[in-house]
């Protein structure tokens, strides 16, 4: 009897170990930038879907780059739309997976009160010590950073004032730790859920600088990562998206 028992709780563990088994970890790539709302997306589809997802964040050109010297990530979500389409020709990404999760905005802040006037003046009258933008060949809001500062005519007079991060993430701490008195960020970084901004901003006009597309793509092709895509193509997390700043596509 105490044998039949026996076999019978080792058959009821190898039809219940699956359960606990099945759910597989996603290691997800996201640009700087989207950090938060990236975090905040991944909790509620942890929440629903009872799955693992890991984030690692960088600048999109950094990101790529790994990926190319074969960095183990099943998803990559880019602040560009080329190094997405790339990976997809160089066959690195599933083809047909590339699809557009929202449009950046860039913004001239400073933590200090009153410091960025709203239409960026301050840059012509240049009372300040540092500018810090990202890396232009690595980051996409680094590149139109530049371009508006060429638009503008300024890039030249600017250039030795310039402290470059190596993503929009280092970029934004040069500026609120004081290494630089104001820089270019993401829109995403300092509009937290409707909270109020802390210092002072230009919202940049988009005519300055190309539409900063993000997209992303998939580089494994499983279940659940088609399900994430899904709920990120879905009304909750484009709620999240747009209230970040972005325009959801």
């Amino acid at each position: 009897m105490k044998l039949i028992w026996y076999w019978q709780v080792v058959f009821a563990a190898l039809i219940v170990l699956p359960l606990y088994t099945y759910a597989e970890t996603i290691h997800i790539a996201v640009a700087a930038n989207f950090r938060e709302p990236a975090m905040e997306i991944a909790t509620r589809f942890e929440h629903v879907n009872d799955q693992k997802l890991i984030l690692s964040y960088g600048s999109t050109g950094k990101i790529y780059a790994q990926i190319k010297h074969g960095a183990p990530y099943d998803i990559f979500f880019a602040a560009d739309t080329r190094r997405p389409r790339l990976l997809e020709e160089e066959g690195l990404a599933v083809a047909g997976s590339r699809f557009t999760y929202a449009q950046g905005r860039l913004v001239l802040w400073s933590p200090q009160n009153d410091f960025v006037d709203k239409e960026g003046a301050v840059l012509q009258m240049g009372e300040f010590n540092r500018l810090a933008i990202a890396n232009p060949d690595l980051a996409p809001y680094g590149r139109a950073a530049k371009e508006v500062l060429q638009a503008k005519g300024l890039w030249k007079k600017l250039s030795p004032r310039i402290v470059r991060g190596e993503n929009i993430g280092q970029t934004f701490h040069f500026i609120k730790s004081g290494n630089a008195e104001l820089g270019f960020i993401a829109y995403s970084q300092i509009i937290q859920m409707s909270q109020p901004v802390a210092g002072s901003f230009w919202l940049v006009p988009q005519k300055l600088y190309r539409p900063i597309q993000q997209q992303a793509v998939l580089l494994k092709d499983t279940r659940t990562t088609r399900d994430f895509f899904d709920f990120v193509r879905g009304p909750e997390a484009k709620a999240i998206i747009q209230a970040y700043g972005y325009d959801a596509k």
